[in-house]
């Protein structure tokens, strides 16, 4: 009698085991699930603590009345999002003047430039709250570099201090871009660009430049960088030196700087604090994101990894 499904022990085993291997199988996807969700749980904790706790908040030592240099930070590239916004630049001056205890203000800037409108609203902000605060001075304090919108900012503080080797100025206007018609051509490609309005394909960069464009684009940067002249002449006053390469875009070290005029003296956000504010304790009132939303934004980022690798990992189609 040939061997059946029914009575065949071979076939029996096989079945067996498939059914113990699918049976590990399932216990693997549980126990992934398992710690996914555990993993899950956890962070959702950390993530209350933090949110009541808030630990990135102002120190308890602010606003306690007591005197003190009040220290702003302007680090980066100045532009809309990030921590050289005008937003967050202008909440920390605003805090830092309102303080009762602060009897001078340092903005340290370390800082390449920017947008000129963020930096236009810095400036203004400053000259608002000297102009609100008369008996409170600010001072900015140069690090590494202070150039183009940097400088912008800086021009109205009642005096700038650098180090020698600082780089400092960039006073001028740039825009920059790509053409790209030449690789086109070469590629075959062929650049098909409707408008309405006759000049929407402004500086278009898969099209040949337009010598009117030009003009116009022109036009607009010698605007901004009058701008950017009347500001520095307005902070400065008699202490810039006449020489035509002052707002040409160039450069200087910290020590050519104080020669033509456009710092005023050699010190650190210490020196400054002890020898000409009066007052060595300096508190930081820059505001930054907190660890809530630090926390909240990576994790977000890692809750989505997690959940593709989790379902990667499980074999969900």
């Amino acid at each position: 009698m040939p061997d059946t499904p029914d009575n065949d022990p071979v076939w029996e085993r096989k079945i067996i085991e498939k059914l113990a291997l699918e049976t590990l199988a399932e216990q693997k996807r549980r126990r992934r699930w398992g710690v996914f969700f555990r993993i899950l749980g956890f962070a959702y904790l950390t993530f209350l603590i933090v949110a009541l706790g808030d630990w990135g908040g102002a120190s308890d030592t602010l606003g306690d009345g007591k005197k003190h240099t009040a220290l702003v930070q302007l680090n980066g590239v100045i532009k809309a999002t990030g921590e050289a916004s005008a937003e967050k630049i202008t909440e920390s001056l605003q805090a830092a003047f309102k303080d009762h205890g602060t009897q001078g203000v340092i903005l340290r800037i370390n800082s390449p430039g920017g947008s000129p409108v963020q930096s236009g609203i810095i400036n203004d902000e400053i000259r608002r709250l000297r102009a609100k605060h008369p008996n409170i001075p600010l001072y900015a304090v140069v690090e590494d570099v202070c150039a183009s919108g940097g400088y912008y900012v800086a021009a109205a503080a009642d005096r700038i201090f650098v180090d020698k080797a600082s780089i400092v100025g960039s006073i001028g206007v740039l825009m920059d871009g790509f053409g790209f018609t030449g690789t086109m051509d070469k590629l075959g490609v062929e650049r098909r660009l409707l408008t309405a309005g006759e000049n929407k394909g402004f500086l278009d960069p898969f099209s040949p430049q337009d010598a009117q464009h030009k003009q116009h684009a022109q036009i607009l940067l010698d605007d901004i960088h009058r701008q950017f002249i009347d500001v520095v002449r307005k902070g400065r006053g008699k202490r810039l030196k006449d020489s035509p390469e002052l707002f040409s875009g160039l450069m200087w070290t910290g020590a050519k700087s104080i020669e033509l005029g456009l710092t005023d003296e050699l010190g650190s956000v210490e020196y400054v604090a002890r020898e000409v504010i009066k007052a060595e304790d300096i508190r930081d009132y820059t505001m930054r994101a907190s660890l809530t939303e630090r926390f909240a934004k990576q994790f977000g980022t890692d809750l989505a990894e997690g959940i593709m690798n989790v379902i990667g990992k499980a074999g969900l189609r």
